[in-house]
């Protein structure tokens, strides 16, 4: 199973109550943290919905 690197880019400021639940699901805690999370169909939803606070790539040292 593939993995994906996210980090948070954006502040958490002016999002909905949805979105804050989101980026806890993926772990993210603040700016510039960055987690490593299964390439799932559920993961690739919850990043479309907070697409715009993170960045979202391969894992360094990964082909």
């Amino acid at each position: 199973m593939s993995v994906l690197r996210v980090t948070q880019r954006r502040s958490r400021n002016g999002s909905n109550q949805r979105q804050l639940d989101t980026l806890r699901s993926l772990g993210l805690r603040r700016i510039g943290h960055t987690v490593d999370v299964h390439d799932t169909p559920q993961a690739r939803g919850m990043l479309h919905a907070v697409r715009h606070l993170v960045s979202v790539a391969p894992p360094e040292g990964k082909k």
